[in-house]
């Protein structure tokens, strides 16, 4: 079968991981047409093109997304803050219903899985200003938090615990104090409980999770949690299982009724461009992910592999370009 992949290279170190993993994507044996995108924060400072639905209806002619890290460097003041993030991350999320977003995590004594609502909570956008600009000023953010939205990521982080040795799943939330959405998530999680009678369930409040992840990252087997909770919890599991730059991301749209997206944890990291010491290990993981989720399980496995082989003989690639894939194929697996 030959898959129309939408590629959207990104910005900063993206176009470079990106040609990685489609180069290692083609040697892994997969048929597919590559459908180029230039959206990111580039193409918003040349010309001011965000996200336009014209690019959304291409993108839901795809059958997936590989997308690298999207965003401008830390010190462009010019691209207004948020621009990048709610007008294409964000609007790909909900355009495409991706509303879960799973994250695997593998340490040297871990190996959990982050399952994190990525469509609503904090980062719906509800909130504004009342006397902006003055003394007076407020500013409001709010959480929003569905029924429906909550639910149905709860059912998929059982049925993704369901499938793993362990059987145990985490709901990770701040409900003592987040009474109204906390209550939402912990009585929606505990109605869903008996459907999984094989899943072992546990709660944590979202401070003691850093705690623990930080102290005893093991403990943890598969985590549910909301955006903003999943976003952070994500970043430091990321940083105690060997560095985000060895952590991939799904956003799934779970009944395939739009196409999903795999992207890197990180980001564009603009500052190392060029310089021969971008990882492009994350962004190999969330190619593996994404062939895996197309059913292309032993191409999936054949790139896992070879990054396994490739980490622990002490040679992780960190070149950008044909010594990245020489590399891979050294192993004898590619």
């Amino acid at each position: 079968m030959t898959y129309r992949i939408a590629v959207i290279p990104g910005d900063g170190i993206g176009p470079e991981t990106v040609a990685v993993a489609v180069e290692v994507m083609g040697a892994a044996g997969v048929e597919f047409e590559d459908v180029r995108f230039d959206i990111g924060a580039d193409r918003f400072a040349r010309d001011g093109h965000v996200l336009d639905n014209k690019d959304v209806l291409r993108l839901r002619e795809c059958d997936a997304i590989l997308k690298g890290p999207i965003g401008p460097a830390i010190t462009d003041r010019t691209i207004p803050s948020g621009t990048v993030e709610r007008g294409i991350i964000l609007r790909l999320r909900t355009e495409l219903d991706l509303y879960v977003s799973v994250r695997p995590f593998v340490g040297a004594s871990s190996n959990f899985v982050v399952i994190r609502e990525n469509s609503e909570g904090a980062y719906a956008g509800e909130g504004g200003f009342l006397r902006r600009g003055t003394s007076a000023e407020v500013a409001t953010q709010g959480s929003v938090n569905t029924r429906l939205g909550v639910e149905r990521c709860i059912r998929h982080a059982f049925a993704v615990a369901a499938s793993r040795p362990r059987r145990v799943l985490a709901l990770v939330h701040k409900k003592n104090v987040l009474t109204y959405a906390g209550d939402l998530w912990q009585r929606t999680f505990d109605e869903i409980s008996p459907e999984f009678p094989d899943v072992s369930t546990e709660y944590y409040h979202v401070d003691a999770a850093c705690i623990h992840l930080v102290e005893d990252a093991a403990r943890f087997d598969v985590i549910v949690t909301d955006n903003l909770f999943g976003d952070i919890l994500t970043d430091l599991a990321g940083a105690v299982t060997g560095g985000v730059g060895f952590a991939g991301t799904a956003n799934l749209n779970p009944e395939r009724a739009f196409p999903s997206m795999f992207e890197p944890v990180h980001g564009s990291a603009h500052d190392i461009v060029g310089t021969d010491r971008v990882n492009p290990s994350s962004q190999l993981l969330s190619t593996a992910m994404m062939l895996e989720f197309l059913g292309e399980i032993e191409a999936g496995a054949t790139i896992r592999k070879a990054l396994t082989v490739t980490i622990d003989a002490g040679t992780a690639p960190n070149r950008i370009g044909p010594e990245v894939l020489d590399l891979l194929r050294s192993t004898a697996v590619l």
